[in-house]
């Protein structure tokens, strides 16, 4: 039976549910080049225009009716399991984990659900869009809250917490993502260092530099409820 198991996901675990992944094939979010809405430089130069594109991706969250899908529902199976300890972290800002019962996890990027004063660094639900009037509530003068995302440039939230995860677990698993872009990519290098078996859960084919161990190709929505189910009954998973 696994114990200590840790899980990654990306873009296309949520893809399935209808979350337009940001990253186009020319390059560019969403038409827009990455280096005016994803980085601090692009924010201090038209802050406008970075709070309108997320604040457009959190009314498609709220107002589209946009649903958690089956992997997300196993995997909060999978935590509320007595049998294992799992540790989730997911690169997506979005909330589906969250709307599938997940409790316990962590977002390395940040969360689209949320605002953050640039001075505290404390966080708040937002309640509404992100503008002038959208302020913190810990600081005097109070500041205007900015997206609470990890843009380009900014690292990552709680890699201590993921590579000491990291370097005690049995299972290393990833979730729509090829995992080959650091800092994540670096993760399985350490479970594998660890002697963690290491799967990697993707629509595409397996990546000839992938270095995870096995590779369950399918959707996410297929593959991994029968990959949870698998590990819950005690079963091996290390196979393709």
């Amino acid at each position: 039976m696994y114990q200590r198991i840790v899980i990654l996901t990306g873009a296309g675990i949520s893809a399935e549910s209808g979350v337009k992944t940001f990253r186009d094939e020319d390059g560019l979010w969403e038409s827009h080049p990455i280096e005016d809405v994803a980085t601090p430089e692009g924010y201090a130069a038209n802050p406008t225009l970075v709070e309108d594109f997320y604040n457009a991706r959190w009314q498609q969250l709220i107002n589209e009716g946009i649903s958690a899908n089956a992997a997300h529902v196993a995997l909060a199976t999978l935590e509320q399991s007595q049998q294992v300890e799992l540790f989730l972290v997911t690169q997506n800002i979005d909330n589906l984990h969250e709307k599938g019962g997940s409790r316990k996890l962590l977002h390395m990027h940040g969360e689209l659900s949320k605002g953050r004063c640039p001075r505290s660094q404390q966080t708040f639900m937002l309640t509404e869009a992100l503008g002038p009037d959208n302020v913190c509530t810990c600081c005097i003068p109070a500041q205007k809250l900015r997206p609470h995302v990890v843009w380009f440039g900014e690292m990552p939230i709680g890699m201590d917490k993921i590579h000491q995860a990291l370097s005690q677990c049995d299972v290393f698993i990833a979730i729509g993502t090829s995992g080959s872009v650091y800092p994540a990519a670096g993760f399985v290098d350490i479970a594998n260092q660890v002697g963690a078996l290491t799967v990697n859960v993707n629509l595409a084919p397996r990546d000839p530099h992938c270095q995870f161990q096995y590779h369950w190709q399918g959707k996410a929505s297929e593959r991994v409820p029968a990959l949870v189910n698998a590990i819950l009954a005690g079963q091996s998973i290390a196979h393709d």
